[in-house]
């Protein structure tokens, strides 16, 4: 009987022990495939990390920094190389949710505010490529001269046919308000506005038969851009007056405006670096043109840069009022990759007046950038632990309406005592 008893206990503890092994084993797995589940919310936003760690490695490569160190290079290169694996990794994440959830790449286009982000593949590219010219140019050979040319005009064309098709889809839907205007809505013109930067990037280093076509090329683009942004300005600032500012969750994204005036600059400044004094005499004596370019291109982006500093004053302010009530979201990165371009065009400034003045605001500049940059990222991971983003109605598949019709914020926010006096004071 007692024999009986201990072989039963025996068979219960077994038992127990193959339940608990499958439950320990079985809890990676649904571990897992929950989060693949959750990968049906990742939209095209994600593209605004490697956007922005590409802009990083592009900021801290010797050529653009005022002040070096030896260690500088490697560390620019381990960047660039993160850059690269954050861009596979986020591409491959997007593309097993378009496989894996049928009809979310249609609806990712046709979406009011994710459609607004299908650029941020392309603006990802054109820090890759730009890079191109900082790392592997000089360490690769002839070989990616010629390929970055090839690159350059690829993504020239493709950049084009976006800026006209994703603008040809928001019209054709038109979902959103002015009083939901924020600079996000720029963001289809910036990858064919950033050809400029390509080109400012890496035309000095192609011979003056090509060099010459590719900066003419980017400075078309980078007008197109400049101009379609100020067009977009005008709506963004009356929205502000008569709606006030965009919502806590969608004020990190007003560094978006920083961005065009900032590229524009820096792309007008090294595109005249960048004009191969070997040319034939488009305008004359070579030299005289060079020096003439180069003057109106330094007059022209100190010009245009105080419209970056003046929206990043404003941003600043904007975000201090309302950060008890910020909470992360992939506009965050927006923190980070404006800015880069706002510090490289303060860099390039200071560089053509020869200001060691600019070129320490310049290196302070970046020292912020890496810590916000640091920053950001911690904030992204917690994000996704405690499930602020990648969760059902907390990304950007979701039509966060900034203010309704009478000008009140949506009920998720709270408004400023005197944002209720405002609102009041209208509908009186």
């Amino acid at each position: 009987m007692a024999s009986a008893q201990t072989a039963q206990n025996s068979s219960d503890r077994d038992h127990d022990s193959e339940a608990a092994m499958q439950s320990t084993e079985g809890e990676p797995q649904a571990s897992t495939a929950r989060f693949l589940d959750r990968l049906e919310h990742f939209t095209w936003a994600w593209f605004t990390l490697p956007m922005a760690t590409g802009g990083m490695a592009l900021l801290l490569a010797p050529q653009t920094q005022p002040h070096t160190f030896s260690g500088l290079e490697t560390i620019g290169k381990v960047v660039y190389i993160w850059d690269l694996f954050l861009f596979a990794a986020v591409t491959l994440c997007i593309t097993y949710r378009f496989l894996r959830f049928p009809g979310t790449f249609v609806g990712s286009l046709t979406h009011p505010t994710e459609s607004l982000l299908a650029a941020t593949p392309l603006l990802s590219l054109a820090s890759i490529i730009a890079a191109i010219a900082r790392y592997g140019i000089p360490n690769g050979g002839a070989w990616l001269i010629v390929a970055y040319r090839i690159l350059f005009w690829i993504y020239y064309v493709i950049s084009s046919i976006a800026a006209v098709g994703l603008y040809f889809l928001l019209f054709t839907s038109p979902e959103l308000k002015l009083s939901d205007m924020t600079p996000a809505w720029d963001l289809p013109i910036f990858p064919f506005m950033l050809s400029g930067t390509i080109a400012s990037a890496g035309a000095a280093l192609q011979p003056s038969v090509q060099g010459v076509p590719m900066i003419v090329a980017g400075l078309t683009a980078q007008g197109l851009g400049m101009m379609i942004s100020i067009l977009m300005y005008a709506n963004y600032i009356h929205r502000m007056i008569e709606y006030g500012f965009p919502s806590p969750h969608s004020r990190a994204g007003m560094f978006i405006a920083v961005g065009p005036p900032s590229f524009t600059s820096l792309a007008l400044i090294g595109m005249a670096n960048d004009f191969p004094a070997s040319s034939r005499a488009y305008f004359g004596a070579t030299e005289t043109t060079v020096q003439i370019l180069k003057v109106m291109a330094t007059t022209s982006a100190l010009f245009i840069y105080s419209l970056s500093a003046w929206f990043f004053c404003i941003t600043v302010l904007a975000c201090l009022a309302a950060h008890d009530q910020m909470h992360f979201r992939m506009n965050w990165w927006a923190f980070v990759f404006p800015n880069v371009g706002f510090t490289i065009a303060t860099i390039s400034i200071g560089k053509m007046f020869q200001s060691p003045a600019v070129g320490w605001v310049g290196s302070a500049m970046t020292i912020l950038l890496v810590v916000t940059y640091l920053a950001v990222g911690f904030q992204h991971v917690r994000a996704v632990i405690r499930k602020d983003i990648l969760w059902e109605g907390k990304d950007e598949n979701t039509y966060w309406g900034e203010r309704n019709l009478e000008g009140t914020f949506d009920d998720e926010f709270e408004k400023q005592p005197w944002e209720i006096s405002l609102g009041v004071s209208r509908l009186l």
